[in-house]
């Protein structure tokens, strides 16, 4: 996470936001816990976690099955088709009739985004899809301004419940080369969103997340630790062993810097490697724009 790389100028081929957009400085809003409700009020945020509860049942109705392979659970796959069959109607739900034309590309990027139903593996280009899947809803107007907090600590925190239960039940493999385009074997964007969450943290650095007593008296209230939690349930050894990366991350001085170098390291280990990037799909509302010469 080299700190003097410097950011690419904007492409000038980039769709030009509309005119009527208006925007703001982002500031805190959820000063004491009353202010919950600001982000707990939005009809489209509990839709979202419905589906998403759907997604969590249908695993429960779907146990795995007997098999003479220890990793990727055929089960999964019967899980998958149903998702497959019933996504549209999923996103109707969150989606006003108004918008239903929107429908059908929206809910492409559900289906990618819960793993890949062949290789029975999930990886961080999934998740890209799922962040992909809330953008779209964003760029339609079903998910506001008002609603960006809840977006990540109430409907992405629930989709990775839904995820690491999937992991868990079907034995999915990491996608890629075991995991390597990830800080853990399947998730990056937790880290991103759980590191600025820290952000001057009066007591929690760096340095305590490889400490045992700080992730279990704390993981609940803080994405990045609970990462940490799921990664040290699901593995065994010493931490430096298997998460070398992140055991090297705890070395940085502050939060702030942490999340400058996962930005960076998302961008160059995710958004721009090939093997990630040749199964997004693009459309109308996440469109691709060719590069053009001179």
């Amino acid at each position: 996470m080299a700190e003097g790389e410097r950011q690419a100028p904007p492409d000038s081929s980039e769709e030009t936001p509309p005119a009527t957009q208006n925007f703001i400085i982002p500031k805190k809003e959820i000063h004491t816990v009353p202010d919950m409700g600001k982000w707990k009020r939005s009809q489209a945020i509990e839709k979202l976690v419905a589906l998403l509860n759907t997604l969590d049942r249908w695993i429960d109705e779907t146990p795995p099955v007997d098999q003479p392979s220890r990793f990727g659970n055929k089960a999964y796959r019967t899980w998958y088709a149903k998702l497959d069959e019933e996504a549209e109607n999923l996103v109707a739900t969150v989606v006003p009739p108004s918008l239903a034309a929107a429908v059908p590309e929206v809910a492409v990027y559900l289906k990618e985004a819960v793993g890949n139903s062949t290789r029975i593996d999930y990886g961080t280009g999934h998740e890209a899809a799922f962040a992909a899947f809330l953008c779209c809803l964003c760029k339609i107007g079903v998910l506001r301004v008002d609603d960006q907090v809840a977006i990540v600590f109430k409907v992405f925190d629930r989709y990775l419940e839904v995820m690491r239960k999937l992991q868990k039940t079907y034995r999915m493999e990491p996608a890629g080369s075991q995991g390597v385009w990830g800080l853990d074997d399947f998730q990056f964007l937790p880290f991103i969103w759980g590191s600025s969450q820290l952000i001057d943290h009066p007591y929690l650095e760096p340095r305590h997340f490889v400490d045992e007593k700080a992730v279990n008296e704390n993981h609940k209230d803080y994405m990045f630790l609970e990462c940490i939690l799921f990664i040290t349930e699901m593995k065994t050894g010493p931490f430096a062993e298997h998460s070398n990366q992140l055991w090297n991350i705890s070395a940085v001085p502050s939060w702030s810097k942490v999340n400058q170098g996962l930005i960076r390291m998302y961008k160059a280990e995710c958004l721009e490697k090939f093997p990630v990037i040749q199964h997004f799909k693009f459309g109308s509302l996440l469109p691709i724009h060719p590069v053009t010469s001179g």
